[in-house]
């Protein structure tokens, strides 16, 4: 395998403009709006020739945010910081900080569109 396998997430969100505040807020991001096929989104910074993927909010009627289904963990520099900015913009804890050993640490969110959003930090 030359890649992680996973290369590009969508997020679902409701409101696009009450999600890009929330992400940037949270997460620091610079997220660019776009139209792609119909849909409107909020593309997540991308760094061509770096590791991870990238991704985007996406609202259309074929996105319907969910706690349920697959978890996608997005990188965080400091999880503490990270869990407080989330709360102090209106997010739940759904899975409080946990140490995973050498893996650093991981907790759970539920953003601002009601999905569940992992956040991890490296050791």
């Amino acid at each position: 395998m030359v890649a992680n396998p996973v290369s590009y997430i969508e997020i679902p969100v409701h409101d696009l403009d009450r999600a890009m505040t929330f992400y940037s807020a949270v997460f620091g991001f610079e997220l660019e709006r776009a139209t792609i096929d119909g849909y409107e989104m909020a593309l997540f910074p991308h760094a061509d020739g770096r590791p991870g993927a990238s991704g985007a909010l996406v609202k259309g009627d074929v996105y319907e945010p969910s706690k349920t289904g697959a978890i996608v963990y997005l990188s965080v520099a400091d999880i503490d910081r990270a869990l407080t900015l989330a709360t102090k913009n209106g997010a739940q804890v759904l899975y409080p900080k946990k140490d995973i050993g050498d893996q650093g640490f991981v907790a759970e969110i539920e953003d601002s569109e009601g999905n569940r959003i992992a956040l991890h930090q490296s050791s």
